[in-house]
């Protein structure tokens, strides 16, 4: 038999963890609509030097990666934990972010920590906090000439994962 308790909390997980994948490929792709689903209207995201309302933070944070990494960056989650109390969910994700600035590789290594809330059937981020655990830069001396034969990735919706 069964339990339906059970199943309908894997399945409460998972529509959150699935939203946290969407907000990071929405991050890569500069994609403030994407990033900007995560959010309840009035969510508030404490994000570094940002502490706004999620949907605002998802512009702002675009134009910022626009205009501060000229060769790229990639965003990571991974350790995903869920606690269900209800209709409010407890996240916390580890971070692993990297930016290319052309002469040195930043990478952040942190946590997400996430008040998530089911309203009308759907879990979004109503608070976001981002906990900075570690930051390191590289620089960068060498091109690594083995990418010069793959496919480009792009920040858009041209980049391949778009392509259906």
């Amino acid at each position: 038999m069964v339990d339906q308790n059970r199943l309908q909390a894997m399945l409460d997980k998972e529509e959150i963890r699935s939203a946290l994948i969407r907000y990071t490929r929405g991050v890569d792709r500069l994609d403030a609509e994407l990033i900007a689903d995560l959010y309840h209207d009035d969510a508030i995201d404490h994000h570094g030097p940002f502490d706004l309302r999620g949907k605002e933070f998802a512009v702002t944070v675009v134009d910022y990666l626009r205009q501060n990494t000229p060769g790229g960056h990639q965003h990571r989650i991974s350790n995903i934990s869920i606690e269900l109390d209800g209709d409010t969910a407890w996240t916390e994700a580890v971070l692993h972010s990297i930016h290319n600035n052309i002469s040195v590789l930043n990478e952040f290594f942190g946590r997400y920590i996430d008040r998530f809330e089911r309203r009308d059937g759907v879990w979004k981020v109503a608070e976001r906090w981002v906990v900075c655990d570690f930051t390191r830069a590289t620089p960068l001396t060498e091109h690594y000439a083995v990418g010069d034969d793959f496919i480009k990735g792009t920040r858009d919706k041209t980049d391949q994962s778009w392509q259906r």
